[in-house]
């Protein structure tokens, strides 16, 4: 009896074990924490590592962080659904004590997965979520996509530009934002037409909203789409476009008037130097022009020739800091004052952002 008794406890310890598997098990990658002995990073991505767009560029610093002699692996395609949380699972156990996480809907899954692992350091892109193991990190691209509103509101001849865009979150509302207000400093008489896609990456869907635009009038398309396929719309009908995330013109050379460019090589091998370095802490990283983590992409020979100098002096500004692009006076699209004169928006206001400045044609639905 107590040979039977002294199984049946080692079973029940074995199924617990097995029930346990997917928290902080000794076999797993998150049972110690990183160091430089043993130290492996995950990615989690939203789209293809060749999108020639947004994961694309978060691959750029997978490449660079493998380039410090530091192993990583990455899962692709991953969609903002429970599939998230296998694809960080699966990362812990092959090893990985390091994941990042790079599209806003991957927030929660990483911070309900980041609690089964606390010896795991977490980073998750463009959200807002934190924990002691667990930081937010994207760049100020809407520094970015204001120089390239200045090039695209030199462009257009009937004053109509389009804006191909993904969902109604702030980080996408401030990007428009910011290129419309780029747009107007050199061309008030400009509005900028918003199409909302409710996709991060679909190709036919994005061509399909760039062309819905180019048949309302636009001659300039611009983006927050992780393809080339609005760029390739303007191109089909003649017209110009403003790229996204990584450079892209060979895609439309005919259209392709620059980019807001994102390098996330600079916060990754900032971030994975921290965990060697012993001194890894949560926190909410975004930066921009100061220290290279986004730019503007060299601008073609399709660009009026009015707009390089102007650019070159408003970045030099933005870099130097005596120009905010959400500075006051700035109204909403009622005409509301929303920012006095005078005033700069604070970085959690920018951050927060939910409404749309005068100038955009569109409306931000729930």
């Amino acid at each position: 009896m107590k040979k039977l008794t002294a199984l049946i406890m080692i079973i029940g310890l074995a199924v617990s074990a097995f029930a346990g598997g997917n928290k902080d098990s000794g076999a797993r990658g998150g049972s110690v924490k990183p160091n430089k002995d043993n130290i492996k990073v995950g990615f989690v991505y939203i789209g293809s590592i060749n999108d020639e767009g947004y994961t694309q560029a978060h691959d750029k610093g997978r490449l660079a962080v493998e380039a410090l002699g530091v192993k990583c692996a990455y899962i692709e395609n991953v969609p903002e659904n429970a599939d998230c949380e296998k694809a960080i699972r699966d990362l812990i156990d092959q090893g990985c004590n390091v994941i990042y996480t790079n599209s806003f809907g991957f927030m929660d899954w990483t911070v309900k997965v980041a609690a089964d692992f606390p010896n795991v350091y977490f980073g998750h892109c463009s959200g807002y979520k934190r924990a002691e193991n667990v930081s937010t990190y994207f760049g100020k691209i809407y520094q970015a996509r204001y120089l390239s509103g200045i090039a695209a509101g030199y462009k257009t001849k009937v004053n109509r530009i389009g804006y191909v865009a993904a969902f109604p979150i702030p980080e996408v509302i401030r990007g428009i934002n910011a290129f419309t207000l780029g747009v107007l400093s050199v061309n008030p008489n400009a509005t900028v037409e918003v199409i909302w896609t409710s996709t991060w990456y679909d190709p036919a869907v994005e061509k399909a909203g760039a062309l819905e635009l180019l048949n309302k009038g636009v001659d300039v398309v611009a983006q927050h789409q992780d393809t080339t396929a609005p760029q390739i719309a303007a191109q089909e009908r003649g017209m110009a476009a403003i790229g996204y995330n990584v450079s892209t013109p060979s895609a439309a050379p005919r259209a392709y008037l620059t980019a807001p460019l994102f390098h996330w090589d600079v916060f990754y091998t900032d971030d994975v130097k921290h965990v060697l370095a012993g001194d890894w802490t949560s926190r909410a990283y975004w930066e921009g022009f100061s220290n290279g983590t986004v730019s503007l992409d060299t601008l073609t020979a399709n660009n009026d020739p009015r707009a390089a100098s102007v650019i070159a002096d408003v970045e030099a500004k933005i870099k130097g800091g005596s120009f905010e692009p959400f500075t006051g006076p700035l109204s909403d699209q009622s005409g509301a004052v929303k920012v006095p004169a005078g005033t700069k928006m604070t970085g959690d206001d920018i951050w927060n952002m939910g409404w749309f400045v005068k100038g955009v044609v569109g409306v931000i639905s729930n």
